[in-house]
C-alpha cells in the first residue's frame, strides 16, 4: 500500500487533468484539488464515498454516471463546467486542510470560452482558496456550497441535495 505511506508525507503535486466545459456551460463548480483517488483515476471526484456524482445525478433526476464519459456527458448536458481552484500545491494525501504553496488554476480559460453566469465552490476550502487566489483577478462572485467529500459527515445526502439545489436556479 504505497498510498498509505504517502498520506503522511507532504508532496508537491500538479493537477494533471483538464477542466470539463463547453460553449454552453453556464455554471462553474470549483473544487480545491483532486484527491489521491481522483488523481489515480485522472478525473474529478473519484473517491467512491465522495457524493458529488450522486448529488449532480439527483438534482437532475438522472442515473448516477459510472464512466468518465458518462460523467462528462451528465455535466455538459446540464450546462455544468467543473474544475479546481488549485493547479499545483504541496499536500498531504487528500487533505484539503494541508494545502500550501498554492499555484492557482487560470479559470479565465473557461470564463473566456463559456457563458458562465454563476460560480459555485464545492466546500469551504474551495471557497477560501478561490477568494484568496482567484477572486482578486477575475472579480466574479462565488457561492459556497457544502462539500460533497466523505469527510463532511455533518451533511447527509438529503441535506446536501437540498443545499446543492441552488445550482439549478
Amino acid at each position: 500500500m504505497s498510498n498509505s505511506k504517502n498520506k503522511n508525507k507532504l508532496m508537491h503535486v500538479k493537477h494533471e487533468f483538464e477542466p470539463v466545459y463547453d460553449e454552453k456551460s453556464d455554471i462553474l463548480i470549483l473544487g480545491t484539488f483532486p484527491s489521491v483517488k481522483s488523481r489515480e483515476q485522472n478525473f474529478y471526484y473519484g473517491h467512491p464515498q465522495n457524493r458529488f456524482w450522486k448529488v449532480i445525478a439527483g438534482l437532475f433526476k438522472e442515473d448516477i454516471p459510472q464512466t468518465i464519459d458518462e460523467k462528462k456527458t451528465l455535466l455538459l448536458k446540464h450546462g455544468i463546467a467543473v474544475w479546481d481552484v488549485v493547479a499545483e500545491c504541496d499536500i498531504y494525501g487528500s487533505s484539503d486542510n494541508s494545502i500550501t504553496d498554492v499555484i492557482p488554476t487560470d479559470i479565465s480559460i473557461i470564463l473566456d470560452h463559456a457563458p458562465i453566469r454563476k460560480i459555485f465552490a464545492n466546500g469551504a476550502k474551495a471557497y477560501e482558496l478561490y477568494m484568496k487566489y482567484t477572486y482578486p483577478s477575475v472579480k466574479k462572485d462565488i457561492v459556497k456550497l457544502p462539500s460533497t467529500s466523505p469527510a463532511n459527515a455533518v451533511y447527509n445526502m438529503e441535506r446536501l441535495l437540498n443545499e446543492w439545489k441552488r445550482i439549478t436556479k
